[in-house]
């Protein structure tokens, strides 16, 4: 399948790839890859197209569907609380992955992301917060679609904490840009999917069968909701 490249704006875009959201930001001294998508296809040349600047790879979380190009980068970035799902994730040789603290910051050059860790989906999913422009890159934590919590490594309960981390700074952005279906949503959803999470906890949302084969049952309120078992 091949990549769909949309520009959202000046040195940024979405690359998409198939089910599954890639991003890609351009500073005046480096650019920012966040994940890789599901495909495998030339995601090195996409960037390439794109920007002649130095690339910096970063996972949002260790899925298997954001790493699949990651063999055509020399090193990625991610929280160490990934690494033993991402060297368990694929088989073959890995790309290194470095450790991505929470605090840290990641300096393209006239654009700055912050990294925050948001455990929940998994142990080491981040998000990065690009002040300036006021936007928030989520990886699978939020979404309009439902959010994967079930099997290793998934916490309701921490999901719940992480997503009142990104409420408590949502003066800080106006978009967030999430990994899988619509494109961008609202800090709106960040109190919405709250809800849902803290409603599930409590036995107050019906099981219904997701639209595709999965070992677990499917869960909605307001619009939002999670894959649950």
């Amino acid at each position: 399948m091949a990549y769909e490249v949309i520009k959202i704006s000046g040195g940024a875009w979405r690359i998409e790839d198939g089910m599954v959201r890639c991003y890609l930001f351009a500073g005046s001294g480096r650019a920012l890859l966040v994940d890789t998508g599901m495909s495998g296809g030339d995601m090195k040349a996409v960037v390439r197209g794109l920007t002649e600047l130095p690339v910096t790879l970063v996972n949002t979380h260790a899925d298997g569907d954001h790493l699949a190009a990651n063999p055509q980068f020399d090193e990625t970035y991610m929280h160490p609380a990934e690494f033993t799902h991402y060297y368990g994730e694929k088989p073959g040789p890995l790309t290194p992955a470095r450790p991505l603290w929470d605090g840290d910051a990641i300096d393209l050059g006239g654009r700055r992301f912050e990294v925050y860790l948001i455990p929940g989906h998994t142990d080491g999913s981040i998000a990065l917060l690009d002040r300036a422009n006021r936007i928030i890159v989520t990886g699978d934590s939020v979404s309009r679609v439902p959010v994967f919590m079930f099997g290793a490594g998934r916490n309701l309960r921490a999901y719940i904490y992480s997503m009142k981390r990104l409420l408590a700074m949502s003066d800080s952005f106006d978009y967030v840009y999430p990994s899988h279906g619509e494109f961008p949503v609202g800090a709106e959803e960040i109190r919405k999917l709250i809800s849902a999470a803290e409603e599930l906890l409590e036995g107050k949302l019906e099981p219904e069968e997701p639209p595709f084969p999965l070992p677990a049952k499917m869960y909605m309120s307001n619009g939002v909701g999670f894959y649950y078992d």
